[in-house]
């Protein structure tokens, strides 16, 4: 049967493509807020660094109270290094909306998480957004979600709901229309087609019950919160369940407190019929994938997998001369249990300790997972001291080495075409795809996950920071060999000192500077790049030499360039092998591991025997 007074739906979306906006107009089209409520823009995104960086991080559920009708709504991340939360909510919807910027169309993560949606079978409405932005082109954006579709396999039930369902709107100015040519300023179009058209659960309540555990809530309370949609009869709160784990072994549990969604917050209840999305409390050792079903009558579900990691990071304690000076904690063992309690509740990430215990090592999806995590520990008052990424190999099933291939994207200006494609050969990238347009240039590229490091800057220097850089994991695929690193050597500093203008004015002539006149360096750490390859270890501290001459210039003072600065990102895809990041509450600082030159050079001389 189904359950008419109910829809399950997901917001699927490339990066910045306005899903969370969607999502905030639909909850005031609701009433969601009471009318002298003071509400924040893009209220879903309640994490701060979803706030700062203007993207979602973690899958969020609410709920939308519309004639009668109650709509769950999931909404995803856009960026592919979050695609863990993807894959998994998925399972709990029965239809999605696929958002697509009317100017941009499909992007590389669109096909991501599109063919993560195809893939569960669900029922797709396409809602073209931004068709007030300048240039826009509805039509052709509609046209290539349907040619998207078809590529990624769509079944002709697909494509045909898709043809017939599809709304044009500009979340930010909360309208949505069925064309771009009627003048309705409201969100109601979009709410009816959701309710009329969007198919309603399949379930059977007679059934035993059967409830997958998709996602996980942390409480310091209660411990775990198993989230998932109740497929098959229903729960009550005190039931005794059968816990099914994806490794095949079972336990049994009680549950201690129940919810549903309710708007922006969660509803305790004495039980949760089938089709709807519930959070459980109770179950010791939630996890992702467990099915929580009748102990007398169990029902098996088909496991969640979810892709495996493809980058690695070591954490380590900070063994620089400044440690302490920032942060609260600093110890070894407090970095151990803060990263391994993060495995608690990050279940997209493999956290283990090395066998030499002198660090944890941390797998995750890309370089940016791996930073939403450092930048949210340095916020707790953390320092430590993370090593180059390194990317997780495999062996294939011929017996050969393999490693993570991306799908990289790039539009740009069409006269910088050329360097762009260069800049990918060196990288060890291959073109798959080159569409020339009246005034951009859209190029397609096949890549090792190793080549992407660093990339993005090259890319944005060629294009005179005119090009617009994207990429996703697409495949494992064969070992592509050596990819050369960064060419250009480091300034080294040689003393434990604060940075003088006038030294910094002499170096500046042999490259980049990192530091400015009054920041604290030390013995080890880069202040600097050269233009040529190979490290220089400089005196950032060295001062001009005052005799009793005076000449006409001497009041003149030193022309310095601003520093370059690093983002946690571009730090961790700029530094080398034998150079690490150190991150504190206040500064993210590039140094050598061994700090001492003689140090560097017994080990140069070992590496050469």
């Amino acid at each position: 049967m189904q359950v008419e007074h109910l829809r399950n739906i997901a917001i699927i979306a490339h990066v910045d493509h306005g899903k969370t906006t969607l999502v905030d107009k639909l909850l005031r089209a609701t009433d969601a807020f009471r009318s002298n409520q003071q509400i924040e823009e893009r209220v879903l995104d309640s994490n701060d660094q979803e706030r700062e960086r203007g993207i979602t991080i973690l899958a969020k559920n609410c709920s939308i109270e519309y004639k009668g009708v109650k709509i769950n709504v999931i909404d995803t991340p856009g960026h592919a290094d979050f695609g863990g939360e993807v894959e998994r909510v998925l399972k709990m919807a029965d239809g999605a909306l696929l958002l697509v910027d009317a100017f941009e169309g499909p992007m590389p993560q669109t096909r991501f998480v599109l063919r993560h949606a195809i893939d569960t079978g669900l029922r797709i409405m396409i809602v073209i957004n931004k068709i007030d932005r300048p240039a826009a082109d509805p039509e052709r954006a509609y046209n290539d979600c349907l040619d998207l579709m078809a590529d990624l396999g769509a079944t002709d039930e697909q494509l045909e709901f898709a043809m017939e369902h599809v709304v044009y709107a500009s979340a930010v100015n909360g309208y949505a229309r069925r064309s771009p040519e009627d003048d309705n300023n409201d969100m109601f179009p979009l709410l009816d087609m959701i309710i009329d058209d969007m198919p309603a659960p399949e379930v059977d309540e007679c059934a035993p019950l059967a409830m997958q555990c998709v996602t996980i809530d942390h409480s310091n309370f209660v411990g775990r919160i198993g989230i998932g949609r109740v497929f098959s009869g229903t729960l009550h709160e005190g039931d005794t369940i059968l816990v099914q784990k994806n490794d095949g072994t079972t336990t049994t549990s009680k549950i201690k407190q129940l919810f549903t969604f309710d708007y922006l917050g969660r509803t305790e209840c004495s039980e949760v019929g089938a089709g709807d999305i519930a959070a459980v409390v109770g179950v010791e050792g939630a996890d992702i994938g467990d099915v929580y079903t009748d102990p007398e009558h169990p029902v098996e579900l088909a496991p969640i997998l979810i892709d495996p990691p493809t980058l690695s990071v070591v954490f380590e304690a900070s063994t620089s001369p400044l440690v302490g000076r920032d942060g609260d904690t600093v110890g070894a063992r407090q970095l151990k249990e803060r990263l391994l309690a993060e495995a608690d509740n990050n279940v997209t990430m493999r956290i283990a300790e090395l066998e030499d215990k002198s660090g944890v090592e941390v797998s995750g999806r890309g370089i940016l997972h791996l930073s939403v995590l450092m930048e949210t520990m340095r916020r707790e008052g953390f320092e430590f001291q993370v090593a180059r990424p390194r990317v997780l190999f495999r062996t294939g099933e011929d017996g050969k080495r393999q490693e993570p291939i991306e799908q990289a994207v790039v539009e740009c200006p069409d006269e910088y075409s050329g360097k762009v494609i260069e800049v990918f050969g060196n990288a060890g990238g291959t073109m798959t795809s080159m569409q020339t347009g009246v005034t951009v240039t859209h190029l397609e590229f096949r890549i090792p996950t190793r080549g992407i490091m660093g990339l993005k800057n090259r890319i944005l220097n060629v294009t005179h920071g005119e090009g617009v850089f994207y990429h996703t994991f697409l495949e494992y695929g064969p070992y592509a060999g050596e990819i050369g690193g960064r060419n250009n050597g480091a300034m080294i500093s040689m003393t434990t000192e604060k940075a003088v203008a006038y030294a910094l004015g002499t170096l500046q002539e042999r490259g980049q500077l990192f530091v400015e006149p009054g920041t604290e360096c030390y013995e080890g750490m880069l202040v600097g790049e050269r233009n040529k390859p190979g490290d220089m270890v400089v005196n950032i501290a060295r001062t001009k030499n005052l005799g009793n001459q005076r000449s006409s210039t001497s009041d003149i003072s030193v022309q310095l360039t601003p520093p370059r600065t690093f983002s946690l990102e571009e730090a961790l895809e700029y530094i080398a092998d034998d150079e690490l990041v150190e991150i504190t509450p206040k500064n993210v600082r590039l140094r050598k591991r061994l700090l001492s030159a003689n140090e560097r050079k017994k080990a140069a001389v070992r590496r050469g025997q």
